[in-house]
């Protein structure tokens, strides 16, 4: 059985959606959480094996909407082993 292993990463509004994309492209990403400076949790994208990014575009477009009117936010991502 995989382990899951998490990264946490505090990014600027402008950075939220490019480093998405990153995570996304590297494959190996079971699901994605972003949360406010206050750690409330913005929106959670859980990521199944073979999912194609042009498959997730209203997720990003709700992502790339999010950043805009958020100036800090915590992206956790919790990765399979």
């Amino acid at each position: 059985m995989s382990e899951k292993k998490t990264e946490e990463f505090v990014l600027n509004g402008e950075e939220v959606l490019a480093k998405i994309k990153e995570l996304i492209n590297e494959g190996n990403i079971r699901r994605i959480i972003i949360k406010n400076m206050d750690d409330k949790t913005l929106i959670e994208i859980p990521l199944t094996v073979g999912v194609v990014v042009a498959l997730l575009a209203p997720v990003l477009a709700a992502v790339g909407a999010l950043a805009a009117i958020v100036t800090k936010c915590k992206i956790i991502v919790e990765k399979k082993d």
